[in-house]
């Protein structure tokens, strides 16, 4: 067999994507096609460990103990028993952890167990180590705590308009502590515009909570050695972030910390941030000399869930007689729940991230976070705008019945195009008209809108998101993103980049950007991600921010490479370095028109020379010595306005989704049965369409659920006052296969200036229109607005009854 056959055989092995010849000139050799995913094998084969699959030698099991009352003082708690029980190795409590924690810096509320005060049924108070679980139950049953009940807030507006009650103290004198954050922007004169406007349409709307529903519960683990060095394997989606708070909480020294994320069985925002979990097994480790574990019971997952925030909102929104958006006016009341969490981000999020793709002449928004003895809440895919995107869409399309104009041309005539935001967001790609147009065409709206029998019907909503966040979770001046790459003479690539793969792909798209720009096999590259140890620092999975953030940290670094590389070998072969590519597992000498090479039948290689890429690895080694760079990335400067909270919402680059859906509505029932939603996605682009393809779809699917089954609630009032309503995934309704409408993809390209190769995110944007188009379907088909979610039966059943809407 030639040499050259052979090298191309084991190159297409390796899983080298596309012909073994160079590119055409502009065209990627990796990038932009169906590759497989990088650790797709080793899940789909269940070899993959997660961290509950992981066992040390001598490890103890740990049990946290939790309120039951939704409010209480704390009077005593007696350990006494629970230690004297054999095979209890350890027993402790909020005197041990007393510093508090947050997500955010400026609003630390938590304790890792609780002190003084418990605020949710499900609070944590103590917490044991066994040497298995059934004694770490009974020694928790053992734990005598004397508690003095107290007034409990459930509902927002209570919180909001008493102060009689605080679950928090207030920060300043004369504050109400149940008040997390209030923000009042305004953009133009509203009042001014909104009584010039022609039509002004104005609604109350209600989101109802959920929760995040992951197949893997929060599981960690604890090994403090006897060389005073502590690791922590978490299921978190922050590792960086959680080493930094368990280093201040436990007032040790962030360097003795290590902080390992195995595999993550779906987070979806739900582990982004320290939970009281990681502290216990850390603290118990310490204490005991020996590994410890904990794992959520699913009932535990749902107390502790962080889930998305219920929001009370009122939208006001004028126009003009052609359409166009005047004034926008919105109040929003959040129910946050016991602690702050993200909430301070929350608040502005409900607001700032409102103002696109739509041109707003003025926009006035007022959002208050009110704390309630209930779990708290925090950020979810698509944090902070999918609850405010569903009102101003079904307001939008309540506008558009009152002008008798189409909701998709309404929606086309108040495009902004790219440049600034009504609050001065920098927008620099848009491809929203052409999702407009994709949906269009792909759901036949023409032909079906508004001309369906009775029953039936189309509904479109659009959305904005963010591709990373201007501002990082903690204040400094440090890269926000970084990446290491190392190249080894025999062609291996090992890529070490923080990111969080949480099942998004970031682990996927960094080996592909390595392939791309290093011209070697999607085989050939290793990744390290999610090691405190071994990678440099990124904030973790949350914004969507790690395909355009660390996308750009990991091609800065393998570019720096690959100028050594094609430097040495044109060198070597007395060539200008323009006429030389690294692609498919080659080197290949271009012709001087740029298109030819050296491959295998190329009737114009005329003798080009092509060598495997390890050759030219070796070749640049020798001129260079070790090879390795890094690469970081952090956003432009000039992406906001210069006004009090300008910063939180801004982002480098931002997507576009329009959706449209189709429904059946059973008149007699009430039962809404979603036929298809149309998704299309404006990515920027696609540097793996399979995996575009399937966030889009997983988005839209969890919208959808949102919008017609899942509720996270409380019980309200007697005995099981701040009880969770359905703690279990028997009780808590998610749509199964058999549930699901078909979602038909439609990937828009926009190339944004700012993306790695124009990319921008994929994996939030495409959830936001799913509940507004719903809504609006349901409107199409039926004729009646449901302004509060969910759109279960009884609810859809009720409003048809008053309403009764004439049937044909």
């Amino acid at each position: 067999m030639h040499p050259d056959e052979l090298n191309e055989i084991q190159a297409a092995l390796a899983g080298a994507a596309g012909p073994v010849g160079a590119p055409k000139p502009g065209e990627m050799s990796v990038l932009g096609r169906r590759n497989r995913r990088y650790e797709g094998h080793s899940k789909s084969t269940g070899r993959e460990l997660y961290t509950d699959d992981l066992a040390l030698p001598g490890m103890l099991h740990g049990k946290i103990l939790r309120s039951p009352h939704p409010h209480a003082r704390i009077l005593s708690i007696d350990t006494s028993d629970a230690e004297a029980i054999p095979g209890v190795a350890a027993v402790i409590t909020g005197a041990d952890m007393p510093v508090e924690f947050g997500i955010i810096p400026w609003t630390r509320d938590e304790h890792a167990l609780a002190v003084e005060r418990v605020r949710y049924v499900g609070d944590a108070v103590a917490a044991v180590a066994a040497r298995d679980e059934d004694t770490a139950n009974r020694a928790l049953a053992a734990i005598h705590v004397e508690y003095e009940t107290l007034p409990a807030l459930l509902e927002p507006r209570d919180s909001l308009n008493t102060s009689a009650v605080q679950i928090h103290e207030p920060k300043r004198e004369g504050r109400n502590g149940n008040v997390t954050k209030h923000v009042r922007l305004e953009f133009g004169p509203v009042d001014d515009e909104m009584d010039a406007s022609d039509v002004v349409v104005e609604g109350e709307y209600y989101f109802h909570g959920t929760t995040h529903a992951p197949i893997e519960p929060h599981c960690a683990i604890a090994h403090a050695g006897a060389d005073g060095l502590l690791t922590i394997w978490s299921s978190t989606q922050v590792p960086h972030y959680l080493q930094r708070e368990l280093a201040r909480v436990l007032g040790l020294d962030v360097a003795r910390i290590r902080v390992i994320q195995p595999a993550v069985g779906g987070a979806f925002g739900g582990k982004s941030e320290p939970f009281d979990l990681e502290f216990c097994v850390a603290a118990l480790s310490i204490r005991t000399g020996r590994p410890v574990k904990v794992l959520y019971t699913r009932e535990e997952l749902f107390y502790s869930h962080r889930g998305r925030h219920p929001i009370e909102m009122w939208y006001r929104v004028g126009a003009s007689k052609d359409g166009a958006l005047k004034a926008v006016d919105a109040r929003s009341l959040l129910d946050g729940g016991a602690y702050a969490s993200f909430g301070l981000v929350t608040t502005y999020y409900s607001g700032q991230l409102l103002t696109a793709p739509y041109r707003l002449g003025s926009y006035r928004f007022e959002s208050t976070r009110v704390y309630t003895n209930k779990p708290a809440c925090g950020p979810k895919r698509g944090h902070g705008s999918v609850q405010p995107r569903f009102a101003f869409e079904v307001s939008l399309d309540k506008l558009a019945t009152e002008l008798g104009i189409d909701p998709i041309e309404l929606r086309r005539r108040n495009f902004m195009g790219t440049g600034e935001t009504v609050n001065e967001f920098r927008v620099r790609s848009n491809g929203f008209l052409e999702c407009l147009d994709a949906v269009e065409r792909a759901s036949g709206w023409k032909q079906k809108y508004g001309r369906m029998p009775f029953g039936r019907g189309l509904g479109v909503a659009g959305s904005c998101y963010i591709s990373g966040t201007n501002y990082p979770i903690y204040p400094n001046s440090m890269p926000q993103a970084a990446a290491q790459v190392q190249i080894e003479r025999s062609g291996r690539v090992t890529v070490f980049h923080g990111a969080s793969e949480i099942g998004q792909g970031s682990d996927s798209t960094m080996a592909a950007i390595a392939a791309e720009e290093l011209g070697v096999p999607l085989g050939y590259v290793r990744v390290v991600s999610a090691d405190t140890d071994l990678v440099p620092v990124d904030l973790g999975a949350y914004s969507s921010r790690e395909t355009l953030m660390v996308g750009n940290a990991t091609r800065s670094a393998c570019r720096e490479l690959a100028e050594r590389v094609v430097g040495a070998l044109a060198t070597a072969w007395d060539l200008p370095e323009a006429r030389i590519r690294l692609a498919n597992g080659w080197a290949h000498e271009l012709a001087e028109d740029g298109v030819s090479d050296g491959s295998v039948g190329d009737e114009r290689s005329n003798g080009l020379r092509r060598i495997p890429i390890a050759e030219a690895f070796q070749l640049a080694e020798a001129a260079h010595g070790t090879l390795g760079a890094v690469g970081h990335y952090d956003t432009p400067k000039d992406v906001h306005g210069e006004y009090r909270g300008g910063t939180i919402g801004a982002s480098p680059a931002y997507s576009f989704t329009a959706h449209v859906a189709e429904v059946e509505v059973d008149a007699d029932t009430g039962f809404v049965d979603v036929k298809t939603i149309w998704v299309a996605h404006d990515c920027g682009k696609a540097l793996n369409p399979m995996l575009v393809e399937g966030q889009m779809e997983g988005s839209a699917y969890m919208g959808f659920g949102e919008a017609l089954m899942e509720h996270h609630a409380v019980k309200r009032g007697g005995p099981e006052h701040g009880l969770h309503d359905a703690p279990s995934l028997l009780d808590y309704r998610i749509p199964t296969s058999r549930d699901c409408p078909e979602f038909v993809s439609l990937v828009v390209e926009s190339n944004d200036p700012e993306g790695p190769y124009g990319a921008k995110e994929a994996g939030e944007g495409p959830l936001h229109p799913s509940l507004p188009a719903i809504a609006n379907a349901i409107y199409d088909a039926v004729g009646i607005r449901m302004d509060r979610l969910p759109f279960t039966p009884d609810r859809v059943w009720r409003a048809l009854r008053t309403s009764r809407p004439s049937s044909p």
